[in-house]
Formats: C-alpha cells, structure tokens, sequence
C-alpha cells in the first residue's frame, strides 16, 4: 500500500496498522468530544460503541432503538475531526437486505474505517444483556455478501459478530465465525466468550486471522489488559465503555457535589475552562477568524 493510499481514507489507515505486529487498542467512544479525547490520549483507532450512543445520544438502552441514520449521523459527527480510524458498531444492519445496503452505503460516506455487523435478529440487544436470538447461518451471510456488494472503498473493513456464544455455546459460535468469514468478512467478532480458556480457544480455532475482543467492564467476559489478549492473538481490542461510565460517574460526583455545596470544590472533579478551550480548539479557530479578517479587510481596500 502506497503513501497516497494511507493519507486516502481512514479504511486505508486501518488496514496499514492492521498489517503491523501487535494488536490495535481501540477505547469506545459515543460522540465527537469523546472520540478527540481518545486520539488525544495516544490510541491509534476509536471505536464507536452503539451501547454508548443509544445512551448519549437519545437516553435510550441499546436495544435496536435508534436508526441507521442516527448512527451514521453519529459516525460522521465523529469522524469530521478525528485524525484515527474510527471501528462503527453497526448492530445488525438495521433492516432487509436493501436498508443493511443503505446501511453500508451511509457508514462509508460518513468516514467509518470499519464496520461492524451482528447476527442477531431485529429484537437485537447489547451483547452482555441475557434474552439475545440470533438469526440462522444463511441469513447473516447473506447480510455479510450485501454489505461487502455495497462496499466502495476497498479498504473497508467489515467486522463479523456473532452472539451465538450466549444463546448456542462457543462450539456454535466458532461454526458461524467459519462461515461469516467464508462469506467475506475481514474480520470476525465473537462476543461475550465466558473464560480465559474461551478466550485462548478462539485464536486457536482462527490463527491468523483479524480477531476482536470486547472489554466491556462488568461485562461477562473476563476482564483482561489488551497486552495479554494481543499475546493470545488477538488483533483488535476494545474497551467499549472506558469513557462511557468513567464520564458518567464524573459527572455524577460533580453534580452531587454542586447541589450540596453551591458550586464545585474539588478540582479533580472537572478540567479546567483554559484546559477546555484548548482541547475544542478555540484558539484554532480564532486564528482562522483573524484570518479572514484581514482578507476581507484587503479586499475592501482594493475596492
């Protein structure tokens, strides 16, 4: 892959540390401020969690309730400043095989790196809440050879999740992750494996392969570092809720604090106005104003 090919597109970006040695460490994110708060950390990729956007976005659980226009809408918002790729959860594609089209068509075009698609069915739910049904092998291919038709950039990478483990065992689950991947995957998802032994199991089943995990904490998985997932062979880590609850209880504790006192006493509970102004980049823009200023003012004196 050339230089232009990575300056190109995000997806182009991905694939460039998807080839690399290691594995990629991509927090969650739920809007545009959490994401530049991720890039700014370090992190090499974000990775937009459905679970957090239902929540931020509407107050709402991720149980299939927002639309693929209120994602993609999301991803782009995300995207516009955001110098990392960025991994979209897609939930199940959002409909019949036209919409999941649609679907593909409005993630791409809003700037998503790579795109993940589930198998559950419309009555969809996040993937450590009991209760899941997914839909049979046929039909999640046929979801996977939809999105992969739409596909324009060729770089984009199409993530394949199964719930399976929670509703047919893990022997299941690895069965449909052959199948997804038969099916034109570049990278498969198994959620919500229940021990370290299911964990080391899978990059056993599919050694080469591009495989994510999923951190939720307090989800069913075991916790791990994403140094001990990438020794077992994993390539994609995700920690989906990392900013999601810390900002949650923040905001909490600050607002407790406000109510009992009148106003805020501990500086460790917030960041600084100067410290925000820089981070949404103020300045920047001011500079930019400045800018035209002095353009406009030129142009009027040639009038």
């Amino acid at each position: 892959m050339s230089s232009s090919d990575i300056a190109r597109t995000p997806a182009a970006r991905l694939r460039v540390l998807l080839a690399r040695p290691g594995c990629i460490v991509a927090p969650g994110a739920f809007d545009a401020l959490s994401a530049r708060l991720v890039e700014r950390a370090g992190f090499e990729a974000a990775y937009m969690t459905g679970f957090g956007v239902s929540a931020a976005r509407a107050g709402l659980p991720d149980l299939g309730l927002l639309t693929a226009v209120e994602f993609a809408d999301q991803v782009a918002q995300m995207t516009r400043n955001l110098g990392i790729p960025l991994i979209a959860d897609a939930d199940h594609g959002f409909g019949n095989s036209l919409q999941i089209e649609r679907t593909m068509q409005l993630y791409e075009q809003a700037g998503a790196a790579a795109i993940q698609l589930e198998d559950q069915d419309a009555d969809r739910r996040c993937g450590h809440l009991d209760g899941k049904r997914i839909v049979p092998i046929p039909e999640m291919v046929a979801r996977i050879k939809v999105m992969k038709a739409a596909q324009r950039d060729p770089d984009t990478v199409l993530i394949g999740r199964t719930d399976a483990r929670a509703v047919e065992g893990l022997d299941a689950a690895l069965r449909r992750a052959a199948a997804y991947l038969k099916a034109g995957a570049d990278a498969l998802f198994i959620e919500a494996p229940r021990s370290v032994e299911e964990l080391a199991r899978i990059c056993q089943e599919f050694k080469g392969e591009v495989l994510l995990a999923n951190m939720p904490e307090g989800g069913k998985t075991p916790y791990l570092a994403s140094g001990e997932l990438a020794a077992m062979g994993f390539k994609i880590v995700i920690y989906p809720v990392a900013t999601l609850f810390p900002a949650t209880r923040a905001m909490l504790n600050s607002l407790t604090e406000l109510r009992k006192h009148g106003r805020l006493i501990d500086p460790s509970l917030h960041i600084n106005f100067d410290e925000f102004v820089e981070l949404i980049k103020v300045p920047e823009y001011l500079a930019r104003l400045d800018d035209f200023e002095r353009i406009k003012n030129l142009a009027d004196s040639d009038v």
